[in-house]
């Protein structure tokens, strides 16, 4: 299958695994928790592991697409789930969305479009295994920490998407691998760990807040941090003298992802 056609699937699921999580968090009961108790009551919720169930097959799906393409092109495809998750709140679950999130999610897919055309397919360089471990490592640690230490579900969503990047990262640098080299390399089960430690503090960044302003907030930290590795460390092309697209690109998805986090946007529909 196509990278671009894995882009495709692996966007389309994500977005339909906000929606579902979303539901399934905010109507969860609130018992304290900083992450891991939440996600063990949300595992007994079927809708919430439909939605789980979506973003297993987004991440799969991006995680091929990451063989051939560059991360800014795949993280920015998978960030676009947000404009998806909007799309099927308001036709089906009767969000409110205003007339001037329209007009973002064309910018959205403008800049996408953008990223596609400059993008040049590419295997990542590969990251040393003990090195790896402690720069990747690192901001895990911070992420479980800081959980406990901060209430604003924004910088929760924050650690959530550093939390992803990791995973992202990871992922770039060894999809091209066989399956027996994958399940023997420690960088794996660092990326496994990450994906948990990335979806316990997304269910509290979504109970505590709104949908859109969560997801917004760890796709757009995703985005930049995967983006800025990808293109300085691990060898992500561009197209000779599309530079400029890849920036102008990333900047209105990233705009866009932000924009449609405005809690304003979901904020009644959340409640239907």
């Amino acid at each position: 299958m196509s990278g671009y056609l894995e882009l495709v699937v692996s966007t389309t699921l994500y977005g339909l695994g906000i929606v579902a999580q979303t539901v399934a968090a905010q109507r969860a009961d609130r018992r304290p928790g900083t992450g891991m108790g939440l996600l063990a009551r949300l595992a007994k919720d079927r809708l919430y592991l439909f939605g789980f169930a979506g973003q297993v097959g987004g991440f799969g799906f991006a995680f091929l697409a990451r063989a051939e393409l560059p991360l800014y092109l795949v993280q920015a495809g998978s960030s676009c789930a947000v404009g998806l998750a909007t799309t099927f709140g308001l036709l089906v679950l009767k969000w409110h969305v205003r007339p001037v999130e329209i007009a973002v999610l064309v910018m959205m897919a403008a800049g996408l479009v953008l990223l596609v055309t400059a993008s040049e397919p590419s295997v990542a360089k590969d990251i040393p295994t003990v090195p790896g471990l402690i720069l990747l490592g690192l901001p895990l640690l911070v992420v479980v920490f800081g959980t406990r230490a901060l209430q604003n579900p924004v910088m929760v969503s924050v650690l959530a998407g550093t939390a992803f990047a990791v995973v992202a990262i990871i992922g770039r640098a060894i999809a091209d691998s066989s399956l027996v080299d994958l399940l023997l390399n420690p960088l794996t089960w660092l990326m496994v760990v990450a994906a948990l430690i990335g979806q316990s503090r997304l269910a509290v960044a979504l109970q505590r807040g709104t949908a859109t302003s969560s997801v917004a907030a760890m796709d757009a930290t995703t985005v930049v941090l995967t983006s800025i590795v990808g293109i300085g460390m691990l060898g992500d092309r561009i197209t000779p003298g599309w530079e400029w697209a890849v920036g102008f690109g990333m900047t209105l998805v990233v705009a866009g992802v932000l924009t449609l986090g405005v809690p304003s946007q979901v904020a009644a529909g959340a409640t239907t």
